[in-house]
């Protein structure tokens, strides 16, 4: 039986004594201090167990291991050269986490004699996944169940702001910390504009668009100031239940929120604040927008990031030819 819980076959038990040793104490860690469940536990040992046993071909103390072998190691596990499978990128990443977690360990308990060689081996870069955004109606059903009043005392000035936090997101192409991040001087409601501050604090002027100015009005001028009495003052447009600046946590919150209301919680992946950032480049460049003008509107430092929109738009086109195409239906 491992440490984990779960049966080992005999082979896998082949560990110097000292390793196992490390391994029951790290997987102990695991255990009771950081409450993993059995289940990732067994997957941390499976991974480490195949570290160990490689370190011990190479007759290399996992105290002693210097980042060289640790990247030698990494290559390895993608190419099967130490004696398993073959692992893909995701999985290579899985095992390379599994096996800094022991080696910050090692250096935290003052074993390694080589500090923590983990941090200077970068993990193996991951394909991007595309995104999945939502339909147009999709949205609108969010942007509904949103406003809707719920119960309770300041029922109608949440759901006035609500509806105004997932215009903005939606129909802004903010990011959620762009968004608790707005301040009241932000808005320039004459002009239809506001300015974001994105990532290492750049600024950018995106335009708002009327539903999102309209949301913004209504929640400034008739829900706001009432959660605004419950606080101290201050400049944020979006505010919690204490009258001070909407959290991420709290308006990650209201998205899920808004999400269940609308029956929207059985799609390939949850909804989230940044789902709505997605449907907003998507929708761009569906309607026609060029892909340096939805780089500047995201706020993106590289259009290779953008570009990543394009795929989805190329992909849903792909599907509608092959579905209304008459030689696309016969596989010409």
């Amino acid at each position: 039986m491992s440490s984990a819980g779960t049966p080992e076959p005999a082979a896998e038990d082949s560990l110097r004594p000292g390793d196992r040793r490390i391994l029951e104490q790290y997987l102990s860690h695991l255990r009771i201090e950081r409450g993993l469940s059995t289940n990732t536990l067994a997957a941390y040992e499976r991974d480490l167990r195949r570290y160990l046993r490689g370190l011990s071909r190479q007759g290399v103390e996992p105290a002693a291991v210097d980042p060289q072998q640790l990247g030698t190691w990494l290559q390895a596990l993608r190419t099967g050269a130490d004696g398993g499978s073959v692992l893909s990128a995701a999985s290579a990443a899985r095992s390379l986490a599994a096996v800094r977690g022991l080696h910050s360990f090692l250096d935290a308990e003052r074993v390694s004699t080589t500090g923590d060689p983990s941090r200077l081996v970068p993990a193996p870069t991951l394909p991007q996944r595309l995104p999945h955004p939502l339909s147009i109606d999709q949205v609108e059903a969010l942007l509904e169940a949103a406003g809707r009043p719920g119960t309770g005392r300041d029922s109608t000035a949440r759901a006035l702001r609500d509806r105004a936090l997932l215009e903005v997101l939606y129909g802004l192409g903010a990011r959620i910390s762009e968004a608790t991040g707005l301040d009241i001087d932000d808005i320039e409601a004459r002009e239809r504009a506001a300015v974001l501050r994105g990532k290492g604090d750049k600024h950018r002027i995106v335009p708002v668009g009327r539903f999102a100015l309209e949301a913004l009005e209504a929640y400034l001028t008739r829900g706001r100031p009432t959660l605004a009495t419950r606080g101290r003052g201050t400049p944020a447009v979006f505010l919690g239940s204490r009258g001070t600046r909407l959290t991420r946590q709290a308006a990650w919150q209201v998205v899920q929120r808004a999400a269940e209301a609308a029956e929207l919680t059985a799609l390939p992946e949850p909804i989230s604040p940044h789902t709505l950032r997605h449907s907003y480049a998507t929708h761009l460049l569906h309607g026609g927008a060029d892909v340096r003008s939805v780089q500047e509107l995201l706020g993106h430092a590289s259009v290779t990031t953008t570009q990543l929109y394009t795929q989805v738009t190329v992909d849903s086109l792909r599907e509608t030819h092959a579905g209304a195409h008459p030689r696309a239906r016969r596989g010409a």
